[in-house]
């Protein structure tokens, strides 16, 4: 009997030293992600926003982050991947090591979009990177990892966090920028250069692979891979659904438990990432059985679920329940939706795609916080999160739709 067949956790052997590398960088990153849990909170409880006003900059902070997507792309594919990541992450924790400093001073929230538009920078050449490293038969289990690391870090990060907020303010900031920085120095130090030369380009136009290098304009590729396209807008409607649990579930949580529910907030999140923990590696081996566009398909329906039972919600037991439908259908997506878009995107061309794909698809991330906030102050966070349900339902649909779809062509 294959003992390694038996134990899900196999799936993370024998892949390349750079993955576990970026592993290891993601887990200080995610261990270190306090600011955006509790920016909403930040707003509205530290600088006096209403739900609204706060709803609209995180829609401002999201466009700010799709310029820098959209030159960071640029760079990373020119310049390589290992010196944009090095720079810019290196400037977007600088940009929250001075909001800790500057407290509750109007400067903040323009240091928070500079911290964004440098995010945006990074993310492309860090995708890029993940990318050049695997192959597809090991992506899966590379982004799988990756996802785990950011989860790993992520079950602390919250807590510290709400422990924080109410606390210590100002170390929310200086806490974010030290792990990032940190988490930069490790990929730095450990991963070369990975951007593709000449000749291994040239190589890869030659073959017959789904990611294989391509000549032409961004535009001439994008349009070449339409079903990556389609799937970019299906996947707008679950980035605006999943939206609604950084901005709209701390509000609800207030909303529903007073005053500690920043605390239950900060529980919640950190559930989320303990339920990745321990369930990645069982759900990511049982979804290899299935096409990466079926368990997407699958992801938005258990996207519905969690989020639509929020509506009806009153208690702790009842947010936790809710959080563990909707946290398997994340593990379902991260996973397999990143790994379909990697084999899917032309060697030559990796870091403007990852750039384009997040300015399609993240613009749900714009969108997300404006109409949740309206449709709050409209009719109440019940009818939020029957709305949310829907747009998962919907986008889970046409996911099957281009499956069945994408069989046909081949």
């Amino acid at each position: 009997m294959n003992l390694h067949k038996l134990n899900p956790f196999s799936v993370y052997r024998g892949l390349p030293k750079p993955v576990y590398v970026m592993f290891l960088a993601t887990v200080v990153n995610g261990t270190g992600i306090f600011v955006y849990p509790f920016l909403t909170l930040f707003l509205t409880q530290r600088l006096g926003y209403t739900a609204v006003e706060a709803g609209f900059f995180l829609f401002l902070a999201s466009v700010t982050y799709f310029p820098g997507s959209l030159i960071g792309g640029k760079l990373a594919d020119s310049l390589g991947r290992r010196r944009v990541m090095i720079v810019s992450q290196t400037l977007a924790s600088a940009t929250f090591a001075a909001c800790g400093f500057l407290g509750s001073s109007p400067a903040v929230p323009v240091l928070i979009l500079a911290n964004l538009f440098f995010d945006g920078v990074t993310d492309p050449a860090r995708h890029a990177m993940m990318n050049d490293v695997t192959v597809s038969e090991n992506r899966q289990s590379a982004f799988a990892l990756n996802y785990l690391g950011h989860n790993l870090g992520y079950s602390v990060g919250p807590l510290l966090a709400g422990f924080l907020f109410t606390r210590a303010t100002s170390w929310l900031f200086f806490g974010n920028a030290i792990a990032g920085f940190l988490a930069m120095v490790l990929t730095a130090a450990f991963v070369g250069e990975t951007k593709p030369d000449r000749e291994e380009l040239e190589r890869s136009a030659k073959s017959g692979e789904s990611d294989r290098a391509v000549e032409g304009s961004l535009l001439q590729a994008v349009l070449a891979k339409k079903g990556l396209l389609a799937f970019a807008f299906l996947m707008f409607l679950y980035q605006l659904a999943y939206e609604q649990t950084i901005f709209s579930l701390p509000l609800t949580a207030v909303a529903v438990f007073g005053d500690s529910g920043a605390e239950v907030f900060g529980g919640i999140m950190s559930l989320n990432a303990l339920i990745v923990i321990l369930l990645n590696a069982p759900v990511v081996s049982l979804s290899r059985k299935f096409k990466t566009l079926e368990n997407v398909a699958c992801a938005g329906i258990l996207y519905a679920l969690g989020y639509g039972l929020y509506a009806f919600a009153r208690s702790v037991p009842a947010f936790w329940g809710c959080t563990v439908l909707w946290t398997l259908g994340e593990i379902l997506d991260a996973v397999n939706s990143w790994a379909y878009i990697a084999n899917e995107t032309p060697k030559s061309h990796r870091g403007r795609f990852g750039a384009v794909f997040n300015f399609i698809s993240g613009s749900g991330r714009w969108v997300g916080p404006v109409a949740g906030g309206k449709l709050i102050a409209a009719a109440g966070t019940s009818a939020l999160w029957l709305a949310t349900s829907g747009v998962a339902a919907l986008s889970a649909a046409g996911i099957r739709v281009l499956h069945v779809f994408s069989k046909r062509v081949r």
